[in-house]
């Protein structure tokens, strides 16, 4: 990176992560040279559901080995701590990308607080935020539902813990009450955290949201997966990884199809992931709705005693 002497600790931070690295094999460093990180596309006109398995047609997946990525320095922000890989595939000979790029915006943090637009996950200081976005693709369907492999270097013989967290809180993320994470180890040492909520629109809101489906945590072989020489210098050799797919839109609402635009963002960090409060919205909901009975009940007591006081006043002329 021309003009940098010394890399911003949150940028370290973003590049420790290990899913971070996986995600990003094929993007211009050129470190992938297997096939195994791939943009799924699938025709949802016959499926009745999101969950629904199989996912219909499967048209034939897009290798991130086989695109060609822009140059780095040319989307590096030092004032916000971001770039952006943009990439379309060498070969395409339907013409899908003529129009398109597939892209992951990294963004650094220094300080806690959240991003503008949705899903606006919490972040803290030393976390970073992966953003990826599919624009301007021809789909090869009329209803195509696309979705993503995510990779990550495991710890010993298992693989993180995948777990749901849900909330009656739904002020930063409307109509979404999950998040999902991956945690690594028992305090934990690594997190990665996302809300099952894609846009179909470049200003994400509750009308072009999209559900995001994940499938089980699978083990899989070290050698099926990028021997990444950067991975390498951080990790060492690493023969255990695990991946899952993820799967953006169902065959009714929102979808890919509208605007021809998909994002999709998480958050990666080191030690324990930070925890969403209640908003004071819903806080003051919540007092409004748990004080109104108190008040009535106050004042109705008020009332009955006044009354009384009024009967004892009341003296007889007999």
């Amino acid at each position: 990176m021309s003009g940098y002497e010394k890399p911003s600790r949150g940028w370290g931070f973003c590049a420790l992560s290990p899913v971070l690295l996986s995600l990003l094999m094929a993007a211009p460093l050129g470190l992938l040279g297997e096939e195994t990180r791939q943009l799924f596309e699938f025709d949802s006109t016959n499926m009745s559901d999101a969950a629904s398995r199989p996912l219909g047609k499967s048209y034939p997946p897009y290798s991130l080995a086989n695109f060609s990525w822009n140059n780095i320095t040319d989307s590096l922000d030092p004032a916000t701590l971001s770039a952006t890989f943009r990439g379309h595939p060498i070969r395409d000979p339907t013409g899908a990308f003529t129009n398109g790029s597939l892209a992951f915006r990294v963004q650094a943090f220094s300080t806690s607080g959240r991003p503008a637009q949705p899903p606006r996950l919490l972040h803290s200081a030393d976390t970073c935020q992966l953003e990826v976005a599919l624009v301007g693709a021809s789909p090869r369907g009329n209803r195509s539902l696309f979705g993503l492999e995510v990779a990550t270097l495991g710890q010993g013989p298992g693989c993180p813990s995948m777990q749901e967290q849900h909330s009656i809180d739904d002020e930063y993320a409307p109509a979404v009450f999950q998040l999902d994470q991956l945690l690594w180890g028992s305090l934990p040492s690594g997190f990665m955290q996302w809300r099952p909520v894609a846009f179909s629109q470049k200003r994400g809101s509750r009308d072009s949201a999209m559900p995001c489906q994940s499938s089980p945590l699978q083990p899989t072989l070290a050698y099926l997966l990028p021997q990444s020489p950067i991975v390498r210098a951080f990790f060492k050799t690493q023969d255990h990884s695990c991946a899952f797919n993820l799967t953006f839109g169902a065959s009714t609402g929102p979808g890919y199809w509208d605007q021809h635009y998909l994002s999709w963002s998480m958050l990666l960090g080191v030690g324990t992931p930070p925890v969403d409060a209640l908003s004071p919205l819903v806080l003051g909901i919540m007092a409004v709705a748990l004080g109104a009975p108190a008040l009535m009940l106050l004042a109705g007591g008020l009332l009955l005693l006044l009354g009384r006081k009024r009967d004892s006043e009341y003296q007889s002329i007999n």
